[in-house]
């Protein structure tokens, strides 16, 4: 919440900046802008590669079909909810966009200096490397290459955290003094007020959707399991972090009957690897930012169906750190969607600033998969037992 607060605080002043001061402090926060958005795209490929590769060699290394079931179930779950998204904003979004784009990459003023940071591999190579690394130390139980994929992952955390999430809102308020000075902050900031509420909304239909369906499958009643994961909702709404609530969110789950030792496993995996939320926002604000941006096609289902699967095999190996999503999910709108540096800016401000409400649908969407995945162990004891 305290993130929040400081993101809306940087695009105040990111305004009263680009309407106020004096023009060598716009272009001082322009030359920020321009080093962070340089060192930000060198860490990603750093991020994408140490996540996914940590995250799959940690997954690969158990076994059973209880695993396989929980992950499939995950992944399924944050695909629909991204093509929801999809299917949704692209017909609500135009309703309130303008009638030309009025984001460009383009600066009123120019920038004292420029520090020229060249990723050391792009983000397509770091996404097969992670996969290429991490089935191969899962398959191999490489434990020397595992400690170092790990503690490459600690250093990339400690970046996220240290670094990059402390300065966003520098980095913000840098990009709304350029897009005042532009005179295109008022559009955006009406589209932000739309896409937030469209968000949320989408957020409850998805989660109806999930317990009328977990429903169906168990028998049970799905506004009564729905109703005892809403501490957890609340929780995550404060917390914005999934691992954080994980002691609320096993409460909920084992009052909706689940067992404790399916609830004990399917809770921590469900909330390091299940981000329908997240993915719901991410593909909306995408779309959003891409209405809004010069030089930015907006793609249609077919074409964008490629980068939701893309994401969503992301979002399994996101940092579980507020505004990790997006962190996350940087590289594949950069790659396959061309992204500027302002898109991308605006990306995260527009994420982070609902990232409570996507982390609690994360989170109370994991007590549905939890009431199916109870199931399915339920009818492979019986089975056993006949």
């Amino acid at each position: 919440m305290k993130l929040i607060l400081k993101l809306i605080a940087g695009i105040v002043v990111g305004i009263v900046i680009g309407l106020f001061v004096p023009e060598f402090l716009i272009r001082l926060l322009i030359t920020i802008k321009l080093i962070f958005g340089n060192f930000l795209a060198f860490v990603v490929p750093f991020i994408v590669f140490f996540f996914v590769a940590s995250g799959i060699s940690g997954l690969g290394k158990q076994s059973g079909r209880i695993v396989g079931f929980t992950i499939g179930i995950a992944y399924f779950s944050t695909l629909l909810a991204g093509i929801l998204a999809f299917v949704v904003a692209s017909q609500v979004v135009p309703l309130f966009s303008p009638d030309q784009s009025v984001i460009s990459e383009h600066v009123v003023l120019a920038p004292f200096f420029d520090i020229d940071l060249t990723p050391v591999m792009s983000v397509m190579t770091a996404i097969v490397s992670a996969f290429l690394f991490g089935i191969g130390v899962a398959k191999t139980e490489t434990f020397a290459l595992k400690k170092v994929i790990d503690e490459g992952k600690a250093v990339i955390d400690l970046v996220i955290t240290k670094i990059i999430i402390p300065f966003l809102p520098f980095y913000i308020a840098s990009i709304f003094a350029n897009l005042t000075a532009e005179g295109a902050v008022a559009e955006v900031l009406s589209i932000f007020a739309v896409v937030l509420l469209l968000a949320v909304t989408l957020h409850w239909v998805w989660l109806t959707t999930q317990y009328i369906i977990a429903g169906l499958i168990t028998g049970k009643n799905p506004w009564h399991l729905l109703k005892n994961m809403f501490p957890a909702y609340v929780a995550a709404v404060g917390a914005m972090s999934s691992v954080a609530v994980i002691p609320v969110t096993l409460r909920g789950v084992k009052n909706n009957g689940v067992k404790e030792n399916v609830a004990n496993f399917s809770v921590p995996l469900c909330a390091t690897i299940h981000l329908s939320g997240s993915m719901i926002t991410i593909v909306t604000c995408a779309f959003a930012v891409m209405t809004l941006t010069a030089g930015l096609s907006i793609p249609s289902f077919t074409q964008m169906l490629p980068v939701i699967f893309m994401l969503a095999l992301i979002m399994v190996a996101a940092p579980s750190v507020p505004g990790g999503g997006i962190m996350a999910a940087i590289g594949i709108l950069t790659s396959m969607l061309g992204f500027t540096e302002t898109a991308i800016g605006l990306m995260i401000a527009l994420y982070i600033a609902q990232d409570g409400f996507g982390t609690a649908t994360n989170v109370t969407g994991d007590g549905a998969i939890n009431v199916v995945i109870d199931q399915s162990v339920k009818h492979q004891e019986e089975k056993a037992n006949v």
